[in-house]
């Protein structure tokens, strides 16, 4: 019998049943093994596998207990690489049950829509095949950004905020901060017309326009949204025929160079650059939880850093995302919605229709007047950060900063966030702590740091 338990170090008053996925999986490792991989392909021939062993046990244990391994990884790769294509070897039987699972009728029909045609523009498929045809890997290295000269405009797109700075030859001359509801906006116009309105303010403050850069959550092919939060209130039909040019459409209304990439990835970027490092992982705990990757090279990897939607925690009733509808995903525990659902447990009587904005802001003012039901729910999110950190370790490989940005990780309830992190990764995963060191951005960073660094993502000639 394999039935695979964890025991924390680390337990939080408000969520006792929180099963780190990192200690899972090292657990599970422990006891596999038999030989097992996973392949996630995209349409650009770009490849990323896991190589992974499974328990080798017939029981009912150690089918579940395989099943929810795979399963995870899959759903964790799936989301932080991108892939339509999926490969399995060494389980026909794993191979068989993904593919119903991730089906059009299965538990992770949303993933399959999403990672098909919603996003790569083609069928999703899980085929079983030999470890003879297993695929390399074959992950591309994107350079991105670091373009200083000339006059640019940069922008950042929030849930509750879109942000403009304007720059000339790398110095910030111009920055504002704007309050926005896009969420549940069902008219694209709404989107299009905020968007243009920030860069005409930002770009009022430039002697002339050379470069448009922005930033924003979600998942973008090609320069275009395939998946965003933002737009989740645009319908079916207006969103890949209004949403989809968007930035297609304002460029070509400024006529000059303008790029558009992952909020994730401009963090990360600006992590690399602000600190002169590489091997960045950038993370935005805010609305939903954003991510990049800044590799040894000092590249941004060819990945979808959607890590909102990676599952963090393996029990089987964690709360679900809204969105997708999955368990334990990171968007419920590394974001404003993680406040929102542990301030009730805490003892805060929030009434159902206020928004999140505004029930983060008042734990974080709470947590500033000493009041002990917010440190808990910062102590809560802390142990989240600080195994989730672990598990993103061990997928990404070296990561030596891991840099936080974010409402969520700002102000006295932030400060004990990455004080418990911390902790979490020097004792339950030493080996990882000696190469990882948690940063935050000064306060200039924070307010126009992000929108001044898209501005560098174009290049001018």
């Amino acid at each position: 019998m394999s039935k695979i338990t964890v025991t924390p170090k680390f337990v939080s008053e408000l969520d006792p049943g929180f099963i780190p996925g990192a200690l899972y999986l090292r657990e599970f490792a422990k006891q596999a093994t038999v030989p097992f991989a996973l392949a996630v392909k995209r349409p650009n021939g770009a490849v990323s596998v896991r190589k992974m062993n499974i328990l080798a046990g017939t029981d009912a244990d150690s089918k579940a207990a395989n099943l929810l391994v795979a399963e995870r990884t899959l759903k964790f790769m799936l989301w932080m690489y991108g892939g339509c294509e999926v490969f399995v070897a060494g389980s026909e039987e794993i191979g068989n049950e993904l593919a119903k699972i991730y089906s059009p009728s299965g538990a992770r029909a949303f993933d399959h829509a999403m990672m098909g045609q919603r996003i790569y523009k083609q069928d999703f498929t899980v085929k079983n095949i030999s470890f003879d045809e297993f695929p390399e890997e074959k992950s591309p290295e994107i350079p991105l950004g670091n373009h200083l000269n000339g006059c640019r405009v940069g922008f950042d797109l929030g849930g509750s905020d879109r942000k403009c700075a304007a720059v000339i030859d790398g110095k910030c001359v111009f920055s504002e901060e704007i309050k926005w509801d896009p969420y549940f906006q069902s008219d694209p116009e709404y989107h299009k017309a905020g968007i243009r309105d920030s860069i005409q303010r930002a770009a009022a403050h430039l002697p002339r326009l050379d470069g448009i850069g922005g930033s924003a959550a979600g998942v973008y092919v090609d320069g275009q949204p395939r998946l965003v939060s933002l737009f989740r209130g645009v319908s079916e039909s207006d969103f890949k025929s209004r949403i989809w040019p968007l930035f297609d459409e304002l460029a070509a209304e400024f006529n000059v160079p303008f790029v558009v990439a992952n909020d994730g990835e401009v963090t990360a970027l600006a992590g690399a650059m602000s600190m002169k490092s590489d091997s960045v992982l950038g993370v935005s705990m805010g609305t939903s939880v954003a991510a990049g990757f800044v590799n040894a090279n000092g590249n941004i990897m060819d990945y979808l850093d959607e890590l909102a939607f990676v599952p963090i925690d393996f029990k089987e009733n964690a709360p679900a995302d809204e969105w997708s509808g999955d368990l334990g995903c990171a968007v419920q525990y590394l974001s404003q919605q993680a406040v929102a659902r542990l301030a009730p447990i805490a003892g805060f009587d929030f009434p159902a229709d206020m928004p999140f904005p505004t029930r983060l802001e008042l734990v974080q003012e709470a947590m500033k007047n000493g009041d002990a039901r917010a440190e808990k729910i910062f102590y809560a999110i802390g142990i989240y950060l600080g195994y989730a950190s672990a598990q993103f370790a061990d997928f990404y490989g070296l990561v030596k900063k891991l840099l936080l940005l974010g409402r969520v990780s700002s102000g006295k309830g932030g400060d004990l966030v990455i004080e418990i992190a911390q902790k979490v990764v020097s004792e339950e995963f030493p080996e990882i702590a000696a190469q990882l060191e948690f940063k935050v951005p000064d306060e200039e960073f924070k307010r126009h740091g992000q929108a001044m660094i898209a501005a560098s993502l174009p290049e001018i000639n």
